[in-house]
């Protein structure tokens, strides 16, 4: 009795209730099972053959109602594939079942692989019983692989089916697993040139739409399907220690471990940036640590070599301020002497001795002078008298009455002549005096309005007041707080000394010294001077 009648006679009474548009027929099974029964069962329904190796379709059976997608096997591009990821490989198990079809393959795989005897040792498993399988596949020799082909029914007669049996050999096999269907890929196996499911379903379904489009199926023909592009799985390279250098051309890897640059690029590059960026800041500070000391290097040279100038500078000014003052007792002295010579002549003892009076008179003026100097350089206590501060402004506008005569100026005077005297260096007094309004002449040079005011009064506070008010260029605000510091000059050939000992004088005689500049322009130099009577109280 043949034992596949009684499915035939439920499929027949199936199809008498429900007749099908198309039947998809997939595996060689199925095909095998179909044809035998087609006419039996479906004889003019259109049927698509699919996922069957083109080896195994039966075409001579096949009708105008038949389309096929078939596969096309290529066993020696397996083999190939095997000694190009592993190439120290010496021996290749092959793991095929003992069913009729199993044995069919076994007899093209053979004859495919003959070439390779020469350089390999094939080992063939269809003989064995599952468990004989897995005993010898857990002890290969080194450089060995396994082919895992099919398993349907070993040699003992039990059936395996799916992916069971390929599970349990992964679990004790000592070498790597290779096969040609990528159904099992993503678990046991190491890789290569397999079928795709997907583009063999993509083939099928674009075949299945042409026939429900009204395209006969026998019209229909399709290449057979080759191997994919290879793919390989990162874990099992890593196991067997299988570089991708070896790796065929076009090959994928699947499942690969991200690598720390992979998974945490962002934030390297982020600590790459700030590590640059910290030497970055590290080499500028270190640049500029050097530029400032090269800077106060420079500037200590710098400053010396000023003050070696200015003190030169400052010695040239002393020694012309000198001569400048020792020069009229000279002079005077010079002139009597002459006289006197005149008068020797003449014989008038009486003019004689007035002339050798005056010379005596401005020898004595000299040394003052000479003496004063010193005394206030060389911080000496200095002889104060009473001195009148109306009296002292007037003998300097003496001595100053051609410049302003030449610069045509304009002298306002306001002196309170009920000011108390006050107790100083007269030459030293005479010095502020003189110095002050000779640059009030100065600064008046170069505008229109030459206005110099001169005013004396007493304060509120019981001390002798001192304006000297010009219309000149006057004082930037910026300049005022600098004024009186040593070496800080507003003229172009300025020393910056003349008001610097003013008020090294009037802090002297327990004053004070300041300047304001004018709405209008100019400036206002002003100084106080305490009073005898001031003194007297405080004492």
């Amino acid at each position: 009795m043949n034992p596949e009648a009684p499915f035939v006679e439920y499929l027949r009474a199936l199809f008498a209730k429900r007749p099908l548009d198309l039947i998809v027929s997939i595996g060689a099974p199925a095909a095998s099972f179909v044809q035998r029964h087609r006419q039996q069962l479906f004889a003019t329904t259109p049927m698509v053959f699919t996922a069957v190796e083109q080896r195994r379709i039966q075409r001579s059976s096949l009708t105008e109602n038949d389309a096929v997608v078939a596969t096309a096997h290529n066993f020696p591009a397996l083999i190939e594939n095997i000694l190009h990821v592993l190439p120290d490989t010496k021996t290749v198990a092959w793991v095929l079942g003992a069913s009729p079809g199993e044995k069919l393959w076994l007899e093209d795989v053979r004859k495919e692989l003959a070439p390779y005897a020469d350089r390999l040792s094939f080992i063939w498993y269809n003989d064995r019983s599952f468990a004989d399988i897995l005993k010898h596949a857990a002890a290969l020799p080194p450089h060995s692989a396994i082919f895992w082909h099919l398993m349907n029914v070993d040699a003992a007669g039990v059936v395996h089916e799916g992916d069971t049996g390929l599970a349990r050999l992964y679990a004790v096999a000592n070498a790597p697993i290779f096969t040609f269907d990528d159904s099992f890929f993503g678990r046991e196996l190491v890789g290569g040139p397999m079928h795709s499911v997907l583009s063999s379903c993509q083939r099928t379904a674009a075949v299945v739409v042409r026939i429900l489009g009204g395209e006969k199926a026998g019209d229909i023909k399709t290449a057979a399907i080759p191997y994919a592009a290879p793919i390989f799985d990162w874990r099992e390279m890593k196991r067997w220690g299988i570089s991708e250098k070896n790796l065929p051309p076009g090959s994928k890897v699947l499942f690969r471990n991200p690598t720390a640059w992979e998974q945490y690029r962002a934030y390297i590059l982020a600590a790459i940036a700030a590590i640059l960026i910290q030497a970055a800041l590290i080499f500028w500070l270190l640049y500029e640590h050097w530029r400032r000391q090269r800077a106060e290097i420079l500037a200590r040279n710098t400053m010396s070599e000023l003050t070696h100038v200015n003190r030169m500078a400052t010695a040239g000014q002393l020694s012309a301020s000198i001569a400048h003052e020792v020069r009229q007792p000279l002079a005077s002295m010079l002139a009597n002497a002459q006289a006197a010579l005149r008068w020797l002549e003449r014989v008038n003892l009486q003019e004689v001795r007035e002339s050798l009076n005056g010379i005596v008179s401005e020898g004595f003026r000299a040394s003052d002078i000479i003496t004063n100097l010193r005394a206030m350089f060389k911080h000496d206590v200095q002889e104060k008298t009473l001195v009148d501060i109306n009296k002292l402004v007037l003998s300097v506008l003496a001595l100053v009455r051609i410049d302003l005569q030449k610069h045509e100026i304009e002298l306002q005077t306001k002196l309170d002549d009920q000011i108390p005297l006050v107790l100083g260096n007269q030459v030293q007094l005479q010095q502020v005096i003189l110095n002050l309004i000779m640059n009030a002449i100065e600064s008046m040079s170069s505008v229109q309005a030459h206005v110099l005011r001169i005013k004396t009064e007493l304060s509120q506070s019981n001390t002798v007041h001192v304006s000297i008010e010009d219309t000149g260029t006057g004082i930037k605000s910026s300049d005022v707080a600098l004024l009186f510091k040593p070496m800080f000059t507003t003229k172009e050939r300025g020393m910056g000394m003349g008001l610097s000992i003013c008020q090294s004088i009037i802090e002297s005689h327990d004053g004070r010294i300041w300047v304001s500049p004018r709405a209008n322009g100019g400036s206002i130099f002003q100084f106080e001077l305490p009073t005898v009577a001031s003194k007297d109280q405080a004492a």
